[in-house]
């Protein structure tokens, strides 16, 4: 089997994570074919492009991606084409990664480390789904012109039944593997987008009777998230609401640095990446946790390779390092050992 896989180091922290991350996969000697390319602020400074044609025919022949992070001031000021962010949308656009999942998994060395009290957060285990190629961030028109003698800004939120369905059934199979419950969460009282949303959600429930399927509007899944996490399993939403709520759902985990993500298309290709940004305030000064991206290339391992024992390798791994009391900065605690990102990922290793 081909275990083709490009490495986009991104900007800011993403070139100390990823090499933590490569490291790992190196180690397990299972063959891969990893070759690098530019994405990002990087691929801007050196091609003028955020997603530059090296790169698309890198990512098109590779059999999984490995991302570590985009953007950063630095590049605020460039028009919005080119911007760092818009290599990241125009690899999913590109690669159809329609399907986002972040798991927010506690581990129990880390319960102190949560915004919440450890009795809200122990024993944590949510799957975040979000559909990732339409809704406001694709859909046109789109723009900023004007209008009656001043500036109006428009964005066009859309949804086709076939988008909303297959990334149902991306939600109930995966919640068929864990504990059969999908809360699909919408603004249906306000927004017709969402009204489809919940009515092709409930037509898919015939076709899984084993999962209950809920609903909830976005702002008390918001409010529910930290009131009490523990409720939900799988979570589905679209791509704006998705967006928001992963990353509230990753603090309750302690630190953003630890949530990883993998976006697939209809095949498990993926890409794999850390929830977090590129933290250019902490790049360079082995300060970051890699610890994501780990788990990120752990994902790589269960989803397109179908590696399922080394994965689970890999995610032991961490649990043994958490537990022998190793803390990046991110996640210390009194009483832990402070390290950097060279000595987690060595940690890591030396755990496998």
């Amino acid at each position: 089997m081909s275990k083709k896989v490009c490495v986009l180091p991104g900007d800011g922290i993403g070139p100390e994570i990823t090499a933590e991350a490569v490291r790992v996969l190196n180690a397990l000697n299972l063959g891969f074919e990893l070759e690098s390319a530019l994405l990002g602020g990087a691929a801007v400074d050196a091609t003028g492009n955020p997603y530059p044609e090296a790169t698309q025919k890198l990512a098109r022949e590779a059999d999984a991606v490995l991302l570590g992070a985009v953007g950063g001031p630095k590049w605020d000021g460039l028009p919005r084409e080119q911007r760092p962010e818009r290599g990241l949308l125009g690899i999913r656009k590109d690669l159809n990664l329609f399907a986002n999942l972040r798991p927010a998994i506690l581990y129990p060395e880390l319960a102190n480390a949560s915004s919440l009290k450890p009795e809200v957060v122990s024993g944590l285990d949510i799957l975040i789904v979000r559909e990732l190629t339409g809704d406001i961030y694709f859909g046109q028109p789109r723009g900023i012109e004007m209008r009656a003698g001043e500036r109006f800004g428009f964005n066009t939120m859309h949804y086709t039944e076939s988008e909303i369905r297959r990334i149902g059934r991306v939600a109930f199979e995966a919640a068929q593997k864990r504990g059969k419950k999908v809360c699909s969460v919408d603004k249906m009282n306000v927004l017709e987008t969402t009204q489809l949303w919940r009515d092709v959600m409930n037509e898919l429930v015939p076709e899984y009777p084993d999962v209950e399927l809920s609903h909830m509007l976005v702002d008390n899944a918001a409010m529910q998230l930290v009131r009490a996490p523990k409720q939900f399993d799988v979570l589905v939403t679209g791509n704006m609401f998705g967006d928001i709520l992963s990353d509230e759902a990753s603090m309750l985990t302690g630190s953003i640095g630890m949530l990883p993500s993998a976006s697939l298309d209809a095949r498990n290709k993926g890409l794999y990446e850390p929830s977090h940004g590129s933290a250019p305030d902490i790049a360079g000064k082995n300060l970051a946790n890699p610890l994501a991206t780990i788990l990120s290339a752990a994902m790589l391992l269960r989803y397109t390779f179908a590696l399922e024992d080394a994965a689970r390798q890999v995610e032991n791994a961490v649990k043994k390092v958490l537990a022998q009391g190793y803390r990046t900065g991110d996640i210390f605690e009194a009483g832990t050992r402070k390290v950097g990102t060279r000595e987690m990922g060595d940690a890591v290793l030396a755990a496998l």
